[in-house]
């Protein structure tokens, strides 16, 4: 675990955390890119017990009807240039929350206001399925821990990038060629390869191309799941460097989630810690490591120690 940690510091090191000049502000100045209250997602059907957001639970299953809530009664807000991180222990509802921001799943209720989409004024959850893929199309950007479900792995890398500017509705070719480039450049994957699938390429490089397609339509936003679980300490370190330098010249928010707390300290300007369901602890990254509040959330910081 430590040899992790030193992987993440050493790109802290290489890449540190200034934020672009025109995001300096306090980003509670800012009107927030994202706003989400009270999302829940539940598998069954719940009964009164369990419908009630305070009744005490066996971890995230009801002991009445069963029923798992996987994500309950989490609100958030992301502003402009800022990196929000997520923690928690396996099944503890982030990935599941994630999913239901991206449009993966739905969730069981809740509200989501994007700026960029209808000037914040409509709750996405409820508008239709064609609005909601151009939100994921245009406004929001996806990394998935598992590249193939992000990525074609039968397609060029630049036909990967190419695919979600046709789904945004781009149709000029030589601008999408010209586009898909200038990413590959910029997420450090040789000209060379261009062309080549990302089957070919190692863990680090198809999240590299993950991250190039998911910026392909400068989306304001972007959502991180645990992309470096499984790399090699030194793949680690060039992602996450890759990351503060996205953010550091394009000025991108982003969610990112991690069970690795080494992670969300060297990304995050905020943390919210979750477990069973429930986010137990939230703050400026660096309060929450300093002076965590909840058990759980000590745990987990005197493990870096």
């Amino acid at each position: 675990m430590d040899n992790v940690h030193n992987g993440a510091n050493g790109a802290a090191a290489a890449a540190g955390r200034q934020l672009p000049a025109t995001v300096t502000r306090r980003f509670e100045d800012l009107h927030p890119v994202l706003r989400v209250n009270h999302l829940a997602k539940r598998y069954g059907e719940g009964c009164d017990y369990c419908r009630n957001v305070n009744a005490p639970l066996e971890r995230n299953i009801c002991p009445k009807c069963g029923t798992v809530h996987a994500v309950r009664d989490v609100s958030l807000e992301v502003h402009p240039g800022e990196i929000l991180g997520i923690v928690g222990e396996s099944g503890s509802g982030k990935s599941t929350l994630m999913q239901c921001l991206y449009f993966d799943q739905q969730p069981t209720s809740g509200d989501m206001r994007v700026s960029a989409f209808d000037g914040g004024a409509a709750n996405c959850f409820e508008v239709s399925r064609q609005q909601q893929r151009y939100i994921r199309d245009r406004i929001f950007g996806m990394v998935y821990q598992n590249p193939y479900l992000g990525l074609r792995m039968n397609f060029s890398a630049l036909s990967n990038i190419a695919e979600k500017q046709i789904a945004a509705g781009s149709r000029e070719v030589g601008q999408m060629v010209d586009r898909g480039r200038e990413l590959l450049e910029r997420v450090n994957i040789p000209v060379r390869r261009e062309q080549e699938a990302p089957r070919a390429f190692s863990g680090g490089m198809q999240q590299r191309v993950q991250i190039a397609k998911a910026l392909s339509n400068r989306p304001p936003l972007l959502f991180l799941d645990e992309v470096t679980t499984g790399l090699d300490l030194s793949v680690q370190a060039r992602v996450l460097d890759l990351i503060l330098q996205l953010r550091r010249e394009l000025g991108v928010s982003m969610v990112v989630v991690s069970h690795d707390l080494g992670v969300i300290r060297l990304l995050a300007d905020r943390t919210m810690v979750m477990l069973d369901g429930r986010v137990i602890e939230h703050g400026l990254t660096d309060q929450v490591m300093q002076d965590p509040q909840h058990p759980y959330t000590q745990e987990l910081v005197y493990s870096l120690l």
